[in-house]
């Protein structure tokens, strides 16, 4: 999952960019990026590392001009390294241009193939780099309709902005798989256009939320004002259900839903699937922070039994689960998570997370509760089991690294040291997006309904909404023959 953000009519474009990517920073901390035009030139700066750290006073200011774009990382395509870092700037026969995206495209690798075959060359692993190619093909002649002449070619999933010399683009795929907003900031009399991942940027630069950039709508612009373009045939929508459980932050307001809501309703519905056995010892709802503090305070609430803190989280280490390396990921759990003793001890804790994907961490933590003195551990996981890997933007790239595609629940729990998992259903899943959705006033919320229409479930049920290529699929496992 990466994070993107552009802005186009403000004199110091490249610092606010570089705000916006800060509250954007939980969606990849493995490299950060900004580029900007002056309106005859593009300047870019990459580096690996976190926002802060990758931006001084002297490399933000050589950033000039009046739009800007950046990217935060973490690797799906491409290895990690600073050749892979976004956004890719290049200079092509017609110009120059900046390039950043978030998602993965399926059929990036028969078109780097086919690409290779006539001639380009590649400079980085990413599938990004293949729309890049594309659009330097193309006989279009403006930048928007070279642009969508590329992405005619792709699969996948992708949520992009495009910076040139004189303009910004920003296109969300189809199906919207990737959230992607507008927003306006107000400088004077006039509004300036700023794009971003999810709404928490505009927040930070003090900007107002005009609406979500629609499934398959292209938005130009330019010293003008804004347009939008809608090139593609529409199709069914199936945007991504792992946003709400996981990778939004809890304040963000995605296609016009409170993230924050649906977590705790998560966490109300699991406490009803999913009830605490009865016991002597008295008993308390303890989240692994950050991620499942909502959905923990949602089972408080509708399962009565008290909302704690025994799990302290470091806040001066990164979200493990989006680490690149495994040493690190497994590592980290020591290094983020400490248990609160005068909460665990001698009590029976259920503890809340959004989801097991390999159940290592998982693992650790059920045994950091025990050996703090827990009389009983219980597992409350308030999404379904994760059983297929994703190809639109996440890392799991085979089914053999995730413990729910092999492993029955009560297999599950024995690897965990658990005394008993529940995982929330995809039902009750999808029925917790349209109840906050009707709360918050979005629109197709039928509250009851646990219909999976207009999402994107593939990690947990295996059905794609976008097809996956045999090769790539033979290449994982996932087919035979």
């Amino acid at each position: 999952m990466c994070g993107v953000f552009g802005i186009w009519g403000h004199p110091e474009a490249a610092n606010i960019a570089y705000l916006g990517l800060h509250a954007l920073q939980h969606r990849g901390q493995e490299s950060a990026g900004i580029a900007s035009t002056d309106g005859e030139r593009l300047f870019a700066h990459r580096a690996m590392g976190l926002v802060q750290a990758s931006f001084s006073e002297r490399e933000l200011g050589e950033l000039k001009g009046l739009g800007a774009i950046g990217h935060v990382r973490y690797s799906t395509a491409g290895s990690s390294h600073v050749k892979n870092a976004q956004p890719l700037a290049v200079d092509y026969a017609h110009g120059s241009i900046a390039l950043a995206h978030n998602g993965n495209l399926t059929n990036h690798e028969s078109l780097r193939a086919e690409l290779e075959a006539k001639g380009s060359i590649f400079q980085s692993g990413t599938d990004t780099e293949t729309i890049v190619h594309l659009f330097a093909r193309s006989a279009e002649s403006t930048v928007e309709d070279r642009l969508i002449d590329a992405l005619r070619k792709v699969e996948g999933a992708y949520s992009l902005v495009l910076l040139a010399d004189k303009k910004l683009v920003a296109v969300r795929d189809p199906m919207g798989i990737r959230p992607l907003c507008l927003g306006k900031l107000a400088r004077g009399d006039r509004e300036i256009a700023v794009i971003a991942s999810e709404p928490t940027s505009f927040d930070l630069i003090g900007a107002d939320l005009v609406r979500d950039v629609a499934p398959g709508e292209v938005l130009v612009i330019d010293d003008s004002g804004a347009r939008s373009l809608f090139p593609w045939e529409e199709k069914p929508r199936a945007s991504c259900l792992f946003e709400h459980v996981y990778f939004a932050r809890p304040d963000a307001v995605i296609d016009g839903v409170s993230i924050y809501e649906v977590r705790k309703e998560l966490g109300r519905r699991l406490a009803a699937e999913h009830p605490l056995p009865e016991g002597d010892s008295p008993a308390v709802v303890v989240p692994v922070p950050d991620s499942g503090v909502a959905a923990a305070i949602g089972y408080s609430e509708a399962s009565g039994h008290s909302f704690q803190m025994g799990l302290i989280r470091s806040h001066y280490i990164g979200r493990t689960f989006i680490e690149p390396q495994d040493t690190i990921r497994h590592f980290g759990v020591r290094l983020k998570l400490h248990p609160n003793r005068a909460v665990l001890r001698g009590r029976r804790v259920i503890v809340v997370d959004d989801s097991i994907v390999r159940g290592t961490t998982s693992r650790k933590i059920v045994k950091m509760v025990r050996d703090a003195g827990a009389a009983e551990v219980h597992v409350r996981v308030s999404s379904p089991p994760t059983r297929w890997p994703c190809f639109y933007g996440i890392a799991t790239p085979t089914r053999q690294e995730l413990i729910a595609s092999t492993q029955a629940e009560d297999a599950i729990k024995t690897y965990l040291d658990a005394d008993s998992v529940g995982y929330l259903s995809l039902g009750a899943l999808a029925a917790s997006v349209r109840t906050a959705g009707k709360a918050s006033g979005a629109r197709d919320s039928a509250p009851e309904s646990g219909s999976l229409r207009g999402f994107c479930h593939a990690c947990w049920s295996g059905e794609y909404p976008v097809p996956i290529p045999r090769t790539v699929l033979h290449r994982l496992r996932l087919i035979h023959g």
